[in-house]
């Protein structure tokens, strides 16, 4: 053993256990910034780091650019000078942990486009030294800690496991959601070595309330994508049942209640315009892609993947039975669209099915109109769109209303009541009465 490695890692393990350990953050995204905040707030000193100089100008001024951040937080913990951000990465030469949370996109083939963990482990690379702890964050397939970022950052000449220590730990974070937070979320890790999951798990043990520790980097890594997985292909399955129920004129929401009933062997999931957010839609292909490579073909991912996929033309397709009804055809009509982020109560869009469901109205020449209370603007494609503000005159004024995210704060009985008529993609309207010849559910 060289000189100083034992110490290093007493060192670390001090650092860790007295929260005087330096953590960095490489990317503030719907990841990293809720992951910077939360080790701030668990006593560590965290410096995140982005190239987006708008989101680093925001937390240094102690604001927040996502909706489930608390502004009040983040400017508490910058005024504490426990939370600061920076464009460059010559901040991670005094960082102790450093936290990959960089996105993961899928390319226009649906290939993983690993092109900015890459990039990260450069950065880190050109300044690692000795005793520091390097977690990956980002949602990727098996055997990308170990396969491309160990390689990449041994090319300093460190080992990992002896010289610095290497994790792979998924993150859970659900946006929108009251009721499972950073803290209350078990946090799976696995580490490249013994060494390196010992001091990634005693680093997670200081912020989340329960850790758990698997066996390797790229079983956690199949961890997340089994998680997603699971709910891609049950929501597959049930969008597949949506379809059944159109041709056999079944109510596909009253199956579902139905059979909730069950006090076992059913789990309960709904149909929808499609699949939304950065994980379900884009983690299966992760893992499919992976498969392939192995000369294995994932079958239910495949068909879930394709069947999620063809729910907007879905919708399209009831929009346009409920125009051809009343005389009238797609082209030249006036369509809009409540709710664009891809869950209710949020105001993220990634990924979001409404975005393909404007995509397809405007391609059969429909007029598109939209309506998000916490969506005020979007960019799709070569286009800039607005929110209207939602009142009757709108509504009456259009020749279709279609409920693409089902946000609370609409008041359902009045978008009906002024509506020509609304197609209901998520059963928003089912207390509603009095106007079922106006709704056309999913």
């Amino acid at each position: 053993m060289k000189p100083g490695r034992k110490k290093d890692g007493v060192n670390l393990r001090e650092k860790i256990e007295n929260r005087s350990a330096l953590v960095c953050v490489i990317g503030l995204g719907y990841v990293g910034l809720p992951l910077a905040v939360e080790y701030a707030r668990a006593g560590f000193c965290v410096v995140g780091v982005d190239v987006d100089d708008k989101k680093v100008g925001m937390v240094n001024d102690g604001r927040s650019y996502i909706r489930d951040v608390s502004e009040a937080e983040i400017k508490s913990l910058v005024e504490e000078k426990r939370l600061s951000a920076s464009c460059s990465f010559d901040v991670l030469n005094e960082a102790d942990i450093l936290s990959i949370c960089v996105p993961t996109p899928l390319n226009k083939t649906k290939n993983p486009d690993v092109s900015f963990i890459l990039s990260a482990s450069e950065e880190i690379r050109r300044r690692l030294r000795r005793g520091q702890l390097v977690i990956l964050e980002s949602t990727t397939y098996p055997g990308t800690t170990e396969e491309l970022i160990r390689p990449k950052l041994e090319e300093s000449g460190l080992k990992a496991g002896t010289d610095f220590y290497l994790a792979f730990s998924p993150e859970r974070i659900d946006p929108g959601n009251k009721e499972y937070f950073i803290r209350n979320t078990p946090k799976v890790v696995g580490g490249i070595t013994a060494n390196c999951l010992r001091f990634s798990q005693m680093f997670y043990e200081q912020v989340v309330d329960q850790v758990v520790p698997v066996s390797s980097t790229r079983t956690a890594e199949m961890v997340k994508l089994l998680e997603n997985t699971f709910r891609s292909v049950n929501i597959g399955l049930v969008n597949e049942v949506a379809l059944m129920c159109d041709v056999l004129n079944i109510d596909v929401w009253e199956v579902i209640e139905a059979s909730t009933s069950k006090p076992f062997g059913f789990m309960r999931f709904y149909p929808g315009p499609g699949l939304g957010g950065h994980c379900i839609p884009v983690d299966p292909h992760y893992l499919s892609w992976k498969l392939k490579s192995l000369n294995y073909y994932a079958r239910f991912i495949e068909l879930a993947g394709e069947i999620n996929a063809n729910m907007p033309h879905f919708v399209i397709e009831k929009i346009a039975r409920g125009l051809n009804a009343r005389r009238k055809s797609i082209n030249g009509s006036k369509i809009l669209l409540l709710g664009i982020s891809y869950k209710k109560d949020i105001d993220d869009v990634r990924e979001s099915p409404a975005l393909d469901v404007i995509r397809l109205l405007q391609q059969k020449k429909g007029i598109v109109l939209y309506n998000d209370p916490f969506v005020g603007e979007i960019k799709l494609d070569d286009q800039v769109m607005e929110s209207r503000k939602l009142t009757a005159s709108l509504l009456s004024s259009v020749d279709c209303v279609t409920i693409t995210t089902d946000h609370s704060v609409y008041d359902y009985a009045m978008i009906v009541k002024h509506s020509p008529f609304v197609v209901d993609t998520r059963n928003a309207t089912a207390g509603v009465k009095g106007y079922n010849d106006k709704i056309i559910r999913l």
